[in-house]
């Protein structure tokens, strides 16, 4: 098992990214790992089994569902995590909900290297390249990272379409073709509307790229490419900033290797777009 990053957000990225495909007894055993980081040196598989309620063999199984060979494995990649920055105990509750937000952010950006690589991201950027029209499609709090790729790509040149009504998206998708691509956005991966628009650009023939927090899941299997990133939730239904700030840091990434891909297209489109940035600017 490799994980892509040194820091203790690689190993939480990591794990993150695949909590939805444990069941539950496993999902309190990553739980237990998340809580206690490079500390799980510490812990024998019986010590984790007790903390998540559980018997060791879950311990194990959770391990190898993860990607491990057996909890050592995950141990030793523990092990190598930097210690985690405590949660803030700051009694105010605006300090400490900053805190703690600033807290996650930094941590999942520090996990992206570990559930993106660098080839996932040439082939995503190649899949847009070659297509002759990009949708990119997001609701909710994902519409937000959704606009904003479109206004990148068109930036770059790219011919684009980002519909904000969900069954525009729809027709939309279904109105691509195989020299199309469909960009679909969603943090969980489970958004209805995203979903079908991805399923729909599927079936017209057109190359889907997924960005989502988990590996596995209804968007990710519809894609012909999946990037994923994404941080924890601390509010109870509702996306956090980590998680749409790790997505933006990949849309970027994206951008940079689509960038290199098109050469001076792109710098000519770059430097209209700035033309009209300027004349919009006091």
């Amino acid at each position: 098992m490799e994980i892509h990053s040194t820091s203790r957000g690689g190993l939480a990225a990591h794990i993150r990214a695949h909590l939805s495909e444990l069941r539950d007894t496993e999902a309190r055993v990553a739980q237990v790992v998340l809580d206690k980081g490079a500390e799980l040196v510490h812990l024998s598989v019986s010590d984790v089994a007790a903390l998540a309620g559980t018997a060791p063999s879950s311990v194990v199984r959770a391990c190898q569902r993860l990607g491990f060979r057996g909890y050592q494995e995950l141990k030793i990649a523990a092990a190598r995590q930097a210690p985690a920055q405590e949660p803030s105990q700051d009694r105010d509750p605006a300090a400490r909900a900053l805190a703690d937000t600033v807290r996650a952010a930094r941590e999942t950006l520090d996990g992206v290297m570990a559930t993106v690589t660098p080839d996932q991201l040439s082939t995503a950027a190649g899949l847009i390249d070659r297509a002759t029209r990009v949708l990119v499609v997001g609701a909710g709090l994902s519409g937000a990272v959704a606009l904003d790729t479109a206004y990148r790509l068109r930036a770059l040149g790219c011919v684009v379409d980002a519909p904000t009504d969900p069954l525009t998206a729809q027709l939309a998708a279904s109105q691509l073709t195989s020299a199309g691509a469909c960009l679909a956005i969603s943090h969980t991966g489970a958004t209805r509307s995203t979903v079908d628009a991805a399923r729909g650009a599927r079936r017209s023939g057109a190359r889907v790229v997924a960005l989502t927090s988990y590996a596995r899941s209804p968007l990710s299997e519809s894609s012909d490419c999946t990037l994923v990133a994404g941080g924890q939730d601390l509010v109870f239904g509702l996306e956090t900033v980590a998680s749409r700030l790790a997505h933006l840091t990949v849309i970027d990434a994206l951008t940079l290797t689509l960038l290199g891909l098109r050469g001076e297209p792109a710098e000519a489109a770059l430097r209209l777009s700035a033309d009209v940035t300027v004349d919009h600017s006091y």
